[in-house]
């Protein structure tokens, strides 16, 4: 929307020479304003300044209303192609069961499967938080062996005020 804004059309275009580009697409060449506004009269089109910072500016011919239609359509497709990558969570503790493991492995790799990047939170309580780094890193390597989906370590298992943090993501 806010590019319809700053689009120029007819009397508001303030260049005094033109590159205009006929309704056909063809290239008519750089032409003063005054010519350009009335070919497009004549044509029943509009004058819209599509690149108002080349040199001379580029103008084309056209219905202002087919060019809103077709820049809300480029807009659309583009904010379709963005995609929205979140960071899911999951926490698991020393003593999680296998059984508990594979299902939030199963639940991490659907996530890894739709672009998401998963935070594992292996969690810790009272005396497990002071225990062996090493031996608390393969206990989160636990879950990451069980899942499915080729993944890569983001960023490496590292203390955090709650436990053992590490995040992937699908290569």
């Amino acid at each position: 929307m806010s590019s319809f804004n700053r689009v120029k059309v007819n009397q508001f275009i303030k260049a005094l020479e033109l590159r205009v580009i006929g309704p056909e697409g063809e290239n008519i060449g750089i032409i003063g304003l005054r010519e350009a506004l009335e070919k497009a009269h004549e044509a029943g089109l509009d004058l819209i300044e599509i690149s108002p910072n080349a040199t001379p500016p580029v103008a084309k011919i056209m219905d202002y209303g087919k060019f809103k239609y077709l820049e809300s359509k480029k807009e659309k497709q583009a904010r379709a192609k963005t995609q929205n990558i979140e960071t899911k969570s999951v926490q698991v503790k020393i003593g999680t069961g296998e059984h508990d493991l594979e299902l939030k492995a199963k639940k991490t790799s659907d996530w890894l499967r739709e672009g998401h990047r998963v935070k594992i939170n292996l969690f810790l309580i009272g005396r497990s938080k002071y225990m062996d780094f090493q031996f608390l890193k393969e206990r989160l390597e636990r879950i990451l062996k069980l899942v499915s989906v080729e993944h890569k370590v983001a960023e490496p298992p590292k203390k955090s005020p709650k436990g053992i943090t590490t995040i992937i993501e699908k290569v």
